[in-house]
């Protein structure tokens, strides 16, 4: 069975906890990365040497870094409706899990951090202004794309490119902060929630 190494709390391992949910996929999930689980051990430091979840384990092969993982197991079950077998279509895919993964992330993680964790290390409100400014540029660019698909990030149909901005539009919501008026967000974010795998790992009271 498919091991998933990582808290639930973690924004990467909900993406992968949500697609296995998409795939019917069964998993054993140990919540490393909590007090009595750190991350900073030898054992788990020979898994993924950043320190960092998820990891997953599938028998003998072990895969960290969530969108690599999210890409592995979608090919696994053989879901091209999720990854898509055609060049152009995948990579438009593609496109928008790395923007998740590189500029969206980026520009919240300081406000997050500050407003929801309460970092010592995150408390300079400038600098909380300024990743909110950012994120919220971020979300707008989301809202004209959606606008602009009238569905789903890729295009018309749910992708694996949902999942990494799912989650992270749950995190703007989740994030006391102002927000301006997306009404593409706001309905892209309630269609995910009429999915299964996202009520239960995503929009399930966890920031």
């Amino acid at each position: 069975m498919l091991e998933i190494l990582g808290r639930s709390t973690s924004i990467n391992v909900r993406k992968v906890l949500w697609l296995c949910a998409e795939l019917a996929l069964p998993f054993r999930q140990e919540a490393w990365g909590t007090g009595f689980r750190s991350t900073n051990t030898p054992e788990f430091l020979a898994l993924n040497p950043n320190g960092l979840v998820p990891v997953v384990r599938d028998g003998a092969f072990v895969l960290w870094e969530s969108n690599a993982i999210c890409r592995y197991l979608a090919a696994r079950q053989g879901r091209d409706d999720l990854l898509p077998g055609d060049l152009q279509s995948r990579a438009i895919v593609e496109q928008w899990i790395d923007w998740q993964a590189t500029e969206l992330n980026d520009a919240w993680r300081y406000a997050f951090m500050g407003l929801v964790r309460k970092s010592a290390a995150h408390g300079d409100p400038a600098a909380i202004a300024a990743s909110i400014e950012q994120w919220n540029r971020r979300m707008t660019m989301l809202d004209a794309r959606l606008a602009q698909t009238g569905a789903y990030t890729a295009g018309e149909t749910f992708t694996l490119a949902d999942i990494g901005i799912g989650v992270s539009t749950h995190r703007w919501f989740a994030t006391p902060i102002d927000r301006p008026a997306l009404p593409a967000v706001d309905a892209y974010y309630e269609r995910l929630t009429t999915r299964a795998g996202f009520r239960e790992h995503v929009r399930n009271g966890l920031p």
